[in-house]
């Protein structure tokens, strides 16, 4: 069982969420093959080594391919978040892209309950 985040884990979490969010925003649209991409939440390990990064795509249908764009770009990604957190962090940590697909299940209890 996970022990709660800490106050420094939750503040690095929020932090790298925000950055991460601007950052795939400036990409546009376009570098996601006209797909909306958002980061809904982030959580950082204890040693704020690793940023578990969960994502929604929208439209969810080009959400494999968006996910392996994700992971292609891990690298530059992480350097652009670098650049942005280098002020507030020892260490950038690695990012572990998770698909969210939480809004899909909302959307699919909402159809069940239609019927």
């Amino acid at each position: 069982m996970d022990r709660p985040a800490s106050t420094r884990q939750l503040k690095v979490a929020r932090e790298v969420q925000r950055d991460l969010s601007e950052i795939i925003r400036s990409k546009g649209m376009a570098a996601f093959e006209g797909s909306m991409v958002t980061v809904s939440e982030v959580r950082i390990s204890p040693d704020l080594s690793i940023a578990k990064v969960f994502v929604s795509i929208f439209p969810s249908e080009r959400a494999s391919r968006v996910m392996a764009l994700l992971e292609e770009n891990k690298r530059t990604l992480r350097g652009e978040l670098g650049r942005l957190v280098a002020s507030q962090l020892r260490i950038v940590p690695e990012l572990d892209f998770h698909l969210d697909t939480s809004l899909d299940y909302a959307e699919h209890i909402e159809e069940l309950l239609k019927k």
